[in-house]
């Protein structure tokens, strides 16, 4: 289908203020127009009967498998599971087996992308060799391989004077910083925020401070190299506080949440669930409600799926063993809409908000963009099974619970490439 015409649609892109009543034309997967007396001839119509339709949904926070640990989740499989949240671009971490801190597995991760046919992957390159927190990668040539920005993943690299260097450096490209906020030693061994559940439970506690304290550093030396920071998985108060202080200041910083950071609590794990194992762990209701607070003044600029996943065995061990880490790619709307936000506001921090923050061609229907698009219904309910998702990995935290928002359709370069399987065939 060369030309199609997306009829009888809410269409909501918040890049450009829009949400109402509206046609879509698309021709050779790119948006040609608002109003069917754009369309070709020949175009072929898609009735959305009443439904959403929005960007392609842009993740900046998604761990795959591939290379090394495929059978975790591999890039096909990781994929297929985006498109059936509705998600078109992926930015992927570099913390697999090996690295990603080569051009040449820079080029071979965005290869696999294209190759897939659904979806488009952006690597981050490593900040350090192997992420291990030492010697500086070649940031300059992964920068021209594609690198989209720098990590280490989920991994905090201690050492206050060689992360100064490395903002320095990343000042000098001008390239964005990924960080995940946690002091190391105080983390180590942990797996449950510390307080009285983890008490009761026996289990090895990591302080809530740990992400503040790390926040506070490393604001500190972004302010002295003027460096881009982002800040991942932002989940405690305090280190909102701060990043909200920085951001009056003037400083470049950013920071996302993932979505069970505002929907749930550590009282999730009461059950050594070790699905709700993750990393910064689950924390109380009251960073909860002020993660709720920052989505809704904007000290939270984007939100991510932040998919970690595990096969079986990873999570059937004893909750301070078992991994860390939740699949979220398919749940990432639905959960988000749980927050409670304005819809056009809940769709900016999955769309615009990501592809700006990254540079990305992405997140838009603007005319002449690509027609990557996701089709959903607001207000139908399903219920999350483990087990049932689409994708390879299966450890969702959100198993049993019951959301509204669900993908109907997701295409790539106007090219269907999702489908919800509850469509009757030419209902279109």
């Amino acid at each position: 289908m060369n030309n199609v015409i997306f009829k009888n649609i809410r269409l909501i892109d918040p890049a450009n203020g829009r949400d109402e009543k509206s046609d879509l034309v698309v021709h050779d997967g790119k948006i040609i127009g608002f109003s069917a007396k754009d369309a070709p001839k020949d175009a072929y119509i898609i009735d959305g009967k009443g439904a959403v339709l929005c960007p392609g949904l842009v993740d900046m926070r998604v761990s795959l498998g591939e290379p090394g640990a495929e059978y975790r989740e591999s890039i096909d499989s990781g994929a297929q599971a985006a498109v059936a949240g509705g998600i078109t671009s992926l930015t992927v971490l570099p913390d697999t087996q090996p690295s990603i801190d080569t051009p040449a597995l820079v080029s071979l991760i965005k290869q696999r992308g294209r190759e897939t046919g659904l979806v488009s992957l952006y690597p981050y390159g490593a900040l350090t060799r192997d992420c291990a927190g030492k010697d500086m990668t070649e940031m300059g040539l992964l920068k021209q391989a594609g690198a989209i920005g720098f990590t280490d993943g989920a991994r905090t690299l201690s050492d206050a004077k060689q992360m100064r260097n490395l903002l320095a450096y990343s000042r000098f490209l001008n390239a964005l910083i990924v960080l995940h906020p946690e002091e190391p030693s105080l983390a180590k061994g942990g797996c449950a925020t510390a307080g009285a559940l983890a008490v009761q439970l026996g289990l090895p506690q990591i302080p809530a401070e740990a992400e503040a304290m790390m926040v506070a550093r490393d604001l500190r030396l972004a302010e002295m190299t003027g460096a881009r920071v982002h800040f991942a998985h932002i989940s405690t108060a305090e280190a909102l506080d701060l990043i909200r202080g920085a951001k009056a200041k003037g400083l470049a910083v950013t920071c996302d949440t993932a979505p069970p950071y505002f929907t749930m609590t550590e009282d999730a794990i009461g059950d050594f669930r070790t699905y709700a194992k993750l990393s910064p762990p689950l924390r109380q209701e009251r960073d909860r409600l002020a993660v709720l607070a920052a989505l809704a003044d904007g000290t939270i600029d984007v939100i991510a799926s932040d998919h970690a996943p595990a096969d079986a065995d990873d999570k059937r061990l004893p909750f301070a063993q078992a991994r860390a880490g939740g699949t979220g790619l398919v749940t990432l709307l639905g959960v988000t809409l749980k927050a409670g936000l304005p819809l056009i506001d809940s769709l900016r921090l999955l769309t615009s908000a990501p592809a700006r923050l990254l540079g990305l061609d992405a997140g838009t229907l603007s005319l002449g963009a690509e027609a990557d698009l996701c089709m959903f219904d607001p207000d139908a309910e399903w219920t999350v099974k483990a087990g049932k998702l689409p994708g390879r990995a299966q450890n969702t935290p959100f198993d049993g619970l019951t959301l509204k928002g669900k993908v109907l359709r997701t295409f790539r370069a106007g090219k269907e490439v999702y489908t919800d399987r509850t469509l009757q065939k030419g209902n279109s």
